[in-house]
């Protein structure tokens, strides 16, 4: 899985590396491949890597938890 999100992260760093490099040349190309690069980036890369991050944690450690038992106090008494 590591060598599937390092590919990934140096595809998408290649089309935007690539899309500006052909914008420096006065090339009407170049944004394509950054927005090629930039979706790549958004909608693969950043899921994969979120699913690889999170795979065998515990969700719950992470989230706040507001304790029901004990009765809530007004403010004003």
């Amino acid at each position: 899985m590591i060598w599937v999100i390092r590919i990934l992260f140096v595809l998408v760093l290649g089309f935007i590396g690539y899309g500006w490099w052909l914008n420096g040349l006065d090339s009407n190309e170049g944004d394509k491949f950054v927005g090629i690069g930039v979706l790549l980036m958004s909608l693969v890369f950043m899921p994969v890597f979120l699913f690889h991050r999170y795979k065998n944690k515990k969700l719950s450690d992470y989230t706040f938890k507001f304790d029901e038992k004990t009765p809530k106090k007004p403010e004003n008494q």
